[in-house]
């Protein structure tokens, strides 16, 4: 091999690793990402079921923020599920037995409670106990 073919093989070699040096540094030094708009907090899942005798939900004390409360008929008998406290009043259902629906909203500090409706509820000896939740003060961040 002559001295020449060497010497264009040593200075494309260094020119590639050149290149690829410079590309990784270019990245470098970037302290923030930029991102337009910013993206919304990420909703806080909460579960929750309905039995014959009450709903029950988990974990029954969070941070105030988003929430997806997720919950799952396990009683004979459709309900509508209503989240109510302080400024808050969401409603989804009826939900049949054996299937789920879900509830996304945003709550801030104070008790809400979870309530199942049905046409049972008229009859206070055959009303479900509700399920309380207790959201905290919003975390910083």
């Amino acid at each position: 091999m002559s001295c020449a073919v060497e010497s264009r093989r040593i200075r494309r070699t260094a020119l590639i690793a050149g290149v690829g040096v410079a590309t990784v540094l270019g990245g470098c030094g970037q302290r923030e990402f930029d991102r337009s708009p910013p993206r919304p907090p990420v909703a806080a899942r909460i579960t929750g079921v309905i039995t014959p005798a009450q709903v029950t939900v988990s974990p029954s004390r969070i941070d105030a923020g988003r929430i997806a409360l997720v919950v799952s008929n396990r009683d004979r008998d459709s309900h509508a599920v209503i989240l109510e406290g302080g400024r808050t009043l969401e409603q989804v259902g009826p939900i049949n037995p054996q299937d789920t629906a879900t509830i996304m909203a945003e709550v801030t500090q104070g008790s809400y409670a979870i309530r199942a409706g049905s046409e049972r509820a008229v009859n206070a000896s055959e009303q479900i106990e509700p399920a309380r939740l207790v959201v905290g003060q919003r975390r910083p961040g």
